[in-house]
């Protein structure tokens, strides 16, 4: 167990960041989150291109303008430039490192399921001062960012020694292989209904809120394995193309 608390302290790849999302029309995708209750966060002039960054306290959405592998995953890792070298002992295979004196030091890698990463020296936005530090949106509770995934075991192999600790795999309402972290967890869903990655939210009268979006006019997708009751869970898809899933919580054992 100790050796479990001090993965969670100490992650390898840094703090989460952002999933990054490529967004064409981001006054479009800005307007969608907002409509949807997250917050803006003060961005700073680190990217030459428009940028805006969304948050609900617990998940942060960052927008950009220029094109990017939709969706990333993208981590600050301070000491970059020291950490690349322990980061490939443990098998992380860079495909692009820029550590020049004159830009914003970064680099990328992809996990085994093709999953994109991005590490960053330092933070790109502030976030906002909120009336409560972790609300729900319209969405619900973030509950994790879900990979479409052949080999799960492979994926908890790459991601365990980068500080994420696997949790026991889940049969309902789908199988899946979750992962745990400080600020982020992962789950590798083993299901063929789900072609791309999928921000994951959870509420315990999700009925409800799907009814309040559907009165909005808000168009929900079935894109989503057939076990799932369509009464109680949906697929959202955000102007940029993001799939938001939407769960009626589930019970959980608690040991």
């Amino acid at each position: 167990m100790a050796s479990e608390l001090a993965a969670l302290d100490t992650p390898l790849i840094g703090r989460f960041l952002e999933i990054s999302l490529f967004a064409p029309d981001i006054q479009e995708s800005l307007a969608f989150y907002e409509s949807l209750g997250f917050q803006q966060a003060r961005v700073g002039e680190v990217w030459p291109y428009a940028y805006a960054v969304l948050t609900d306290g617990r998940l942060f959405i960052g927008l950009h303008a220029q094109r990017i592998q939709l969706p990333t995953l993208t981590f600050v890792l301070p000491d970059l430039r020291r950490s690349i070298h322990e980061l490939e002992s443990v098998g992380v295979e860079f495909e692009a490192v820029d550590l020049s004196d004159d830009s914003f030091n970064q680099a990328a890698f992809k996990d085994p399921t093709g999953q994109l990463v991005n590490l960053l020296e330092a933070r790109t936005f502030s976030p906002p001062q909120l009336e409560q530090p972790h609300f729900e949106s319209t969405c619900g509770y973030f509950l994790e960012y879900g990979v479409p995934a052949r080999d799960a075991d492979a994926a908890r192999a790459f991601w365990e020694p980068l500080g994420f600790v696997g949790l026991a795999e889940s049969v309902l309402p789908f199988p899946k292989l979750e992962l745990t972290s400080d600020h982020l967890d992962l789950a590798f869903y083993r299901s063929r209904a789900f072609r791309q990655p999928v921000i994951a939210f959870e509420d315990d009268h999700m009925r409800e809120r799907l009814a309040r979006l559907r009165e909005r006019g808000l168009k929900l997708s079935d894109e989503m394995p057939d076990s799932l009751d369509e009464a109680q869970n949906a697929v959202v898809i955000a102007p940029e193309g993001t799939r938001l899933l939407l769960l009626q919580s589930q019970e959980r054992d608690l040991f």
